[in-house]
């Protein structure tokens, strides 16, 4: 089978140095509701990495990744599972398309959450393998969306709520998820995640960023000729002091930004230095960071996210 362009979002490393960091193992567990927590470790000061089991085989690092469509595998461990393709899938990732193979696990499990019969895309991790050669896949909205989620980096936590037990506990602001104009390119269960948030130096015009656990900063895009004229054309080259994958971002000025009611002072945008001449046109104007928060929480069920709730 073939499907229309799907977005799969890789990480940005744009750290100099990769730093392997275990969150706490003094941390809580228990989330709220009393729901049994996930303690990921940290790659990066940013990616969440995860024990996951498929086919009941296991366990295997996944990283979280709420900005990619499709859970992924590396071909190695997809040789190991006897893995067969089923056909072929688009891959957009932050400044390249290209196509790999798609297949059918007979299940997916992250803690005590199982997801039957999910689809998962056969591709080289070679940038995440990089941060961590320890990472097999990557954990895609299509295992993450069966569930609400929240995202607890001060506490070192990742919940997975199956039966909305975890709302009623939670405070704060509910911005509303922008419904997609194209949803016939998205997989059931796995719509992205896109919230529409103002820039200091972009304008009056609404920027759509795509909510995202699988990158260590946020990125705009260019394309968008008004984005261009206001912002984009102002980004600076990393020098030849930094490493290669950080050279492959130009720095924007920093941006103060605005997300429903709340005002982010100084966000450090990047843009692709450079981008393939066959990037499909995006709805979305870039990524926003999970990681700039200390919590976020993404009600998958009625299409909000709380960002650092109370």
């Amino acid at each position: 089978m073939k499907f229309a362009s799907l977005r799969i979002s890789f990480c940005v490393l744009l750290a100099t140095v990769f730093a392997f960091t275990s969150i706490s193992s003094q941390a809580e567990t228990r989330c709220p509701g009393n729901i049994a927590g996930i303690r990921p470790r940290l790659v990066a000061n940013a990616l969440l990495v995860i024990p996951v089991k498929i086919n009941q085989y296991g366990p295997f690092d996944f990283m979280v990744d709420t900005g990619s469509q499709l859970n992924v595998i590396d071909p190695a461990l997809a040789a190991q599972l006897n893995l067969r393709s089923q056909g072929t899938v688009g891959l957009l990732a932050t400044a390249a398309w290209s196509q790999a193979s798609v297949g059918v696990l007979d299940s997916l499990q992250a803690g005590s959450q199982l997801v039957l019969k999910p689809l998962v895309v056969i591709q080289d991790l070679g940038p995440i393998q990089a941060a961590d050669p320890r990472i097999r896949g990557v954990l895609g909205e299509n295992f993450l969306a069966h569930f609400n989620v929240l995202i607890d980096y001060s506490r070192g936590l990742l919940c997975l709520d199956e039966a909305n037990l975890m709302e009623k506990y939670l405070r704060g602001e509910r911005i509303a998820l922008v419904a997609s104009k194209h949803p016939e390119t998205d997989l059931p269960f796995s719509q992205r995640l896109v919230v529409s948030v103002s820039l200091s130096n972009t304008g009056t015009r609404p920027i759509l960023l795509q909510v995202d656990s699988g990158s260590d900063g946020p990125i705009l895009y260019g394309g968008n000729l008004e984005l261009e004229q206001r912002l984009l054309k102002r980004a600076k080259l990393q020098g030849p002091e930094v490493s290669d994958a950080r050279r492959a971002f130009a720095v924007l000025p920093p941006q103060d930004m605005r997300v429903g009611s709340r005002m982010f002072r100084n966000i450090p945008f990047v843009t692709p230095a450079s981008a393939s001449q066959n990037v499909p046109d995006r709805e979305e104007d870039g990524i926003l960071a999970t990681v700039l928060f200390p919590c976020v929480y993404i009600s998958h069920s009625d299409r909000f996210i709380i960002f650092d709730p109370r």
